[in-house]
C-alpha cells in the first residue's frame, strides 16, 4: 500500500469518527430540547393550590404511637376552601402548594393542629344542679349547649360521683402531635375565579 492510499484511508477514518461524534452530539442536544420542552408542558400546566381554592383531598391521621384516628381513604374525599380557616392551621397549611395527584406526609406539632390541652377545661358540675344527664358514663362524650353564647361543645366525662360529674371540654386531639398523609385529589377554581 502506498503511503497516499494510508493517508486517504487515516484521513476517511478521522472523517467517519468525527461525523459520528458531530451525529452523537446532535442527539444530545435534541433529546436534551425535547425533555425541556415536555417539561415545560407538563410542569407550566400544574395548578397548584392556593388560598381561596376549594380542593378535594384523601388523608389519614396518626398519633405519635402509630394509631390512626382517622381516614378518608376509600370514602369521600374531604372538601374544604383553602384560609377559610375550617380545618386545623397545619393541614391548610400542608395542603397550600400541593399539585392534584401529589402526595405528603406531614408531622403537625399540637400548636399547628387542635392546640395545647387546657387543664383549666377541667371542671366538675352538681350533678343536682347543672347536669341533666340521669346516668352519665364515664368515658361517654356529651354535647353540652352553653346557656350565654348558645356553642355547643363535646365533653368526655371523666368521673362520676353521687353528687358531681367531671368533665372534660378540651378537644379529644388538644395536646398531641398528629401525622398526616395526605393526597391532593382535585383543585377546584376560586371563588374569584368563578365571577
Amino acid at each position: 500500500m502506498k503511503k497516499s492510499e494510508k493517508a486517504k484511508g487515516k484521513a476517511a477514518a478521522a472523517a467517519r469518527t468525527k461525523s459520528y461524534t458531530t451525529y452523537g452530539i446532535v442527539l444530545v442536544i435534541a433529546v436534551i430540547l425535547v425533555a425541556v420542552v415536555a417539561g415545560y408542558f407538563v410542569f407550566a400546566n400544574r395548578t397548584i393550590a392556593k388560598a381561596g381554592d376549594t380542593v378535594d383531598v384523601y388523608y389519614t391521621g396518626k398519633l405519635d404511637n402509630g394509631t390512626v384516628f382517622d381516614s378518608n381513604i376509600n370514602k369521600t374525599p374531604l372538601e374544604f376552601t383553602l384560609g377559610s380557616g375550617t380545618m386545623i392551621p397545619g393541614f391548610d397549611k400542608a395542603v397550600t402548594g400541593m399539585a392534584v395527584g401529589e402526595e405528603k406526609t406531614v408531622t403537625l406539632s399540637a400548636d399547628d393542629a387542635y392546640g395545647p390541652y387546657h387543664p383549666d377545661l377541667v371542671v366538675s358540675v352538681n350533678r343536682s344542679e347543672n347536669f341533666s344527664v340521669e346516668n352519665p358514663v364515664v368515658g361517654e362524650y356529651l354535647a353540652v349547649t352553653n346557656p350565654s353564647t348558645g356553642a355547643t361543645n363535646r365533653v368526655k366525662i371523666l368521673n362520676v360521683t353521687p353528687s358531681t360529674v367531671t368533665v372534660d371540654a378540651n378537644f379529644e386531639l388538644a395536646g398531641q402531635n398528629l401525622t398526616f398523609t395526605i393526597k391532593l385529589a382535585a383543585i377546584n377554581k376560586t371563588a374569584l375565579e368563578k365571577t
